[in-house]
């Protein structure tokens, strides 16, 4: 199997950076081509809240303003997606790798495989949040998804996982 375009599902997170990195580096080796993509989603975390009304109708002159504030923070999630992607490009582009990039709206996972499906990817390179258990259950995994459900090959890069001092190591270190 050849790699040619490597799609790399991008967040705002910390993790985002690593994710980068690697398909920067695959396909500077393999001569691939690179999407970047961004899913606007509520999902996300840094998102805006979506206002929810209750029985306040009568106070049209707040519902009006909470709506402008939150397309407001809206905008300026979608204009840090953007800078973030074209901040992404401009490294790829020094490195001389071929780049574009895209900010979809949409479920995360859906639009991921979608995108991925249409560009014709050979493979998908994104993050994986780490929810386990209940958290996961409630808000579902985007790699879980696109593992199941994407039409070519899928990597996940993981947070490096940093040893948790046990509290007897702390009153150690904190005493030596």
């Amino acid at each position: 199997m050849f790699i040619n375009k490597i799609l790399v599902a991008l967040d705002r997170s910390e993790l985002s950076k690593q994710v980068f990195e690697q398909a920067l580096a695959l396909a500077k080796v393999t001569e691939a081509r690179l999407m970047l993509l961004h899913v606007l989603s509520a999902e996300e975390e840094g998102s805006p809240y979506v206002p929810v009304y209750s029985g306040f109708d009568y106070y049209s002159g707040v519902r009006g303003q909470t709506l402008e504030v939150y397309q407001e923070q809206w905008n300026a999630f979608k204009r840090e997606g953007l800078e973030m992607l074209q901040s992404f490009r401009a490294q790829a582009d020094i490195a001389g790798v071929t780049t574009q990039f895209t900010q979809n709206p949409g479920s995360p996972g859906r639009c991921i495989c979608d995108v991925s499906h249409s560009w014709g990817a050979d493979l998908i390179i994104m993050g994986r949040r780490g929810h386990s258990g209940l958290k996961e259950l409630f808000l579902g995994s985007v790699s879980n998804y696109v593992l199941h459900h994407a039409l070519c090959s899928v990597h996940i890069v993981h947070l490096p996982v940093v040893a948790k001092k046990t509290e007897a190591e702390k009153i150690q270190s904190i005493s030596t």
